[in-house]
């Protein structure tokens, strides 16, 4: 806070009580005290909303983990040219190779224009294509956004239904997910805490969510204890399958990332503890879950405003830096919470 931040909100779950705080503010131009309640967009952790309905396809048997899906998700060949068979485990831990949407966008300073328009998945596919895709890049960890938009597809075209219905109906509603929507915000919405970036020295208010609106790499707008909710629902094996929690946990590659989870050391078990990271511009948000279930924490930070990485490059290391002290504060915590239940 000391450093700009316009609010800090955090939630601690452990098996013997529950914690929350919320610190600064909700906007900076009516500065009303932000509340641990609010909601906020929450950036990558939406991956792993997203890997709990592709997840679900497998426990339906509608499609394997291993099954290749160029030609089930529409436009797959034809929008990306994949290199080879791509499969769903590969697009899940990031090991398809397929190139980053965010590569071919639009490289201008002022990016207004650019968060003006929805980033659909069929559009985030198309822009994806312009970029080289060869099969040195297949097999290995590079993260890419348009893994999971491709998931997005994949969902719909397999429920027959459209993604932001899939999600509500087979991962909010059935979690108690009460606060957590992939839909358009009201900006003047009571309980959202509003996003900042500078542009040439000038703070914007960035907290329409117009291009991420029912993404589902990123389009989530959640809760702290939301996110807690879902984490204990995953681990506690009451989401999926106890074979497709199992996958979800195990990463293909050496790099610390299964199927939409992270990886992290736990103070207190041999077993590890599993995270959903975000970072916008915006917003740094990271939720974390031992592997059992009985222990969530999740915060989400307004990003200091500052230029995009864009306009000034050092930026984006600065946003790394404050989403890996969330992170480390968060596993301190748990770590001091379990190891005084021993």
């Amino acid at each position: 806070m000391d450093e700009g931040a316009p609010s800090a909100v955090v939630r601690i779950h452990w098996p013997e009580g529950e914690w929350s705080r919320a610190y600064g503010v909700r906007d900076l131009e009516t500065r009303t005290a932000a509340q641990p309640t609010d909601r906020a967009e929450v950036a990558s952790v939406t991956k792993t909303m997203t890997a709990v309905a592709v997840l679900k396809l497998v426990d339906d048997h509608l499609i394997g983990l291993d099954d290749p899906v160029n030609d089930v998700i529409p436009g797959f060949r034809s929008s990306l040219k994949p290199p080879g068979p791509i499969t769903v485990r590969q697009l899940l831990s990031h090991t398809s190779g397929i190139p980053e949407v965010n590569d071919a966008l639009p490289k201008d300073i002022d990016f207004r224009p650019v968060l003006s328009q929805t980033l659909t998945m069929e559009r985030g596919l198309q822009l994806a294509g312009t970029l080289p895709w060869t099969n040195d890049d297949v097999g290995s960890f590079k993260y890419s956004n348009t893994n999971y938009l491709a998931l997005g597809l994949l969902i719909q075209t397999l429920r027959h239904k459209p993604f932001v219905q899939v999600m509500q109906e087979e991962v909010f509603d059935p979690l108690g997910l009460k606060n957590t929507s992939l839909n358009q915000v009201d900006l003047h919405e009571a309980g959202l805490l509003h996003g900042y970036v500078t542009l040439r020295g000038e703070r914007i208010d960035t907290t329409n969510n117009t291009f991420s609106v029912g993404n589902p790499a990123g389009g989530a707008i959640s809760t702290m204890e939301d996110l807690n909710l879902l984490m204990a629902a995953i681990f506690q094996g009451r989401a999926i399958s106890a074979a497709s929690l199992r996958e979800m946990k195990t990463s293909p590659s050496f790099r610390p990332y299964g199927l939409g989870v992270w990886e992290h050391g736990d103070g207190c078990s041999k077993e590890s503890r599993h995270e959903g990271k975000g970072s916008f511009d915006d917003y740094q948000t990271v939720a974390v879950s031992s592997g059992d279930g009985r222990y969530q924490a999740a915060m989400t930070v307004t990003t200091p405003p500052m230029p995009s990485e864009l306009e000034d490059p050092s930026t984006q290391e600065k946003r790394d830096y404050l989403n890996g002290r969330i992170e480390s504060a968060l596993n301190e915590t748990l770590d001091r919470l379990c190891s005084a239940a021993k």
